[in-house]
């Protein structure tokens, strides 16, 4: 897999202040023990698993990035998964993971792909944890197929000392605002859907934007 340059002039979404979090050791030393658990209820989950299988279609080539050892895909459709994430245990575990690597997006946001090589870019409850988020999102862009689909699920909870500054003091709507800004930062998306939803104690939220 090749890679090619960041966009240029892709500016950073949150200030050094919006950035900092309680614990500002390596993410990757944070993430070095595998945590086995989910990350919303079970019907947060299964509405996640319903989105996907709206917005995907069979065969299509996935990034499912910020993964772990389940990635929430619709059982019984078959789709060409490339995982990432930062504990390699964990996406060893994941059985729907065709292949996957190992990368910091808050130290290094290029990804290790050529341009339009993916027909969809999962990220699911994880985009709290960016530092770079307009960066990484303009990753994403430059990935994706003219169409392909950009996915980012979240709810109201997180891991307190890794979670920025910015998400960590923002209403839901607050945080619905956080991505509109990373997805302008990056340009190359169109207008795009917020889903909010409760269809258990979770609250889901989903922005769904596609790539022009």
């Amino acid at each position: 897999m090749g890679s090619s340059p960041l966009p240029s002039g892709v500016q950073p979404v949150l200030s050094a202040t919006e950035r900092q979090r309680f614990d500002e050791r390596s993410d990757q030393t944070f993430y070095d023990s595998p945590r086995f658990v989910t990350h919303a209820d079970s019907a947060f989950l299964a509405r996640l698993t319903a989105l996907y299988a709206n917005v995907l279609a069979p065969g299509d080539r996935v990034l499912d990035a910020m993964s772990s050892w389940v990635s929430h895909l619709p059982d019984g459709v078959e789709y060409e998964v490339v995982g990432h994430g930062l504990n390699a245990e964990e996406l060893a575990a994941n059985d729907r993971l065709d292949e996957w690597f190992v990368q910091d997006l808050n130290t290094e946001q290029t990804l290790p792909f050529e341009e339009n090589e993916f027909d969809a870019v999962l990220c699911a409850l994880s985009v709290q944890y960016l530092q770079y988020p307009g960066r990484v999102f303009a990753e994403f862009r430059r990935v994706l197929g003219e169409g392909g689909v950009l996915v980012v699920s979240f709810s109201n909870r997180l891991f307190p000392t890794k979670a920025v500054r910015a998400w960590r003091g923002a209403s839901m709507e607050g945080r619905v605002g956080l991505l509109n800004r990373a997805l302008d930062a990056a340009g190359g998306f169109e207008e795009h859907e917020v889903i909010r939803e409760r269809p258990g104690t979770d609250p889901f939220y989903a922005v769904v934007a596609r790539a022009t």
